[in-house]
């Protein structure tokens, strides 16, 4: 059985996958910064210097004679809320990563199609090669099936 799992993990699909995987995370991480750090800001800075991250709306009061401000001042509170300034990070950050994926499909897309041009350009060739030949008197290509050499007349032995 250890034999058999060891087999399985070590298939060169599973191992594409694992780094796959492994990539795709590093990469969220990358684009969650890119997006926490650098774009919200520049968005916050545009809106006036408003902190995403503490955009809320309270979803229960809060107890008398107290004004919540951040985030953290309600989750002390145990006030529910609705964290709709993380929310917009985490759409920002689907539309960069789904962005950066249609990206990469379409570049293979486009490598697969000259690629698969390419096969099919050199199958017409092998095609081409296949229904002619070459007369041996006057060097001319002429169909397969020739019996005799439209350019030069001679009898062609099959």
């Amino acid at each position: 059985m250890w034999k058999e799992f060891k087999e399985f993990a070590l298939k060169g699909n599973v191992m594409d996958l694992a780094v796959g995987v492994i990539i795709g995370a590093a990469f969220g991480k990358i684009v969650t910064s890119l997006v926490a750090d650098i774009i919200m800001p520049l968005i916050g800075l545009l809106t006036g210097g408003r902190n995403f991250a503490n955009m809320f709306v309270l979803i229960k009061k809060a107890p008398a004679n107290t004004v919540i401000t951040t985030l953290e001042e309600a989750k002390a509170l145990n006030i529910p809320t609705l964290n709709y300034g993380a929310f917009l990070s985490q759409v920002i950050d689907f539309l960069i990563i789904a962005f950066v994926i249609f990206m990469v499909i379409r570049t293979m897309v486009k490598i697969s199609a000259v690629t698969t041009k390419k096969l099919r350009f050199k199958k017409v060739e092998e095609v081409v090669l296949l229904k002619t030949k070459e007369c041996p008197f006057c060097k001319s290509t002429i169909h397969i099936d020739a019996v005799k050499c439209p350019n030069c007349t001679t009898p062609l032995d099959s």
